[in-house]
């Protein structure tokens, strides 16, 4: 019995994921779709007249350093946050080791 529950929650999976793959098929960001909430925000705050006051000091000369440089912040990010959880992870070990639990 469990692996017919097991074969249909997996077909119900599969079905959730391809429904919207086949939906949106070769439909891209120029069509509207997968905007992101970025890009509505700017459109909207634009709406406004608003005028931005400051200008960045340097813009990266293309999309692919900005990424690689987005994708450099999350690792270093990534990178630090996984230091300090290894660290009081392993102060808790000693502290356990020490008391004997």
């Amino acid at each position: 019995m469990a692996d017919i529950k097991s074969i249909i929650l997996l077909a119900l999976v599969a079905i959730i994921v391809i429904i919207p793959l086949a939906m949106y098929n070769g439909l891209g960001e120029d069509e509207g779709y997968f905007g992101g909430s970025d890009g509505a925000a700017g459109d909207a705050i634009e709406e406004t007249g608003y005028e931005p006051w400051f200008s960045s000091l340097w813009e990266p000369p293309s999309g692919e350093i900005e990424s690689l440089l987005f994708a450099l912040q999350a690792a270093i990010g990534a990178i630090i946050i996984g230091y300090v959880f290894g660290y009081y992870q392993g102060q808790a070990s000693e502290r356990n080791k020490k008391t004997g639990k």
